[in-house]
């Protein structure tokens, strides 16, 4: 049993997979989804990658985070904040950017999986929990 364990370790490890090159502001917004359905985000104009912004500021956003498990703070400055989700059992890893609108007063969001092409829905699911979060 325990080398089976330990057989599964590397394969573990490996549902990180690497940071993406594209995670950042560029040109003012955030990076666009790619073509697969693993990634929402506010600034996405089709159907399938389309996410409402949020009606907060990152520090409402940042308390939230700071109170979620699954949620690694990355780096935060005053209009930005990228957070890394990892999940439960299969230790997934999906990148979740957040970007303040001083002018129109929301927060911009991509949600993108790092592995993988079809997340079920996790991508969104989590910013809609976040924003029904924030609104309580």
């Amino acid at each position: 049993m325990k080398k089976l364990l330990l057989s599964l370790i590397p394969f573990l490890a490996a549902c990180a997979g690497e940071p993406p090159q594209n995670i950042g502001v560029q040109n003012g917004k955030l990076s666009s989804c790619p073509e697969s359905p693993n990634c929402v985000s506010s600034n996405a104009s089709d159907d399938t990658h389309r996410i409402e912004p949020i009606a907060a500021n990152l520090d409402q956003i940042k308390r939230v985070l700071l109170g979620l498990n699954e949620a690694n703070i990355i780096s935060a400055d005053s209009n930005y904040l990228h957070a890394e989700f990892t999940s439960r059992i299969m230790r997934y890893v999906d990148d979740v950017e957040f970007l303040y609108d001083r002018t129109a007063g929301v927060t911009h969001v991509r949600s993108a999986s790092r592995l993988g092409y079809s997340d079920l829905g996790a991508n969104r699911k989590r910013i809609e929990s976040l924003r029904k979060e924030l609104n309580n």
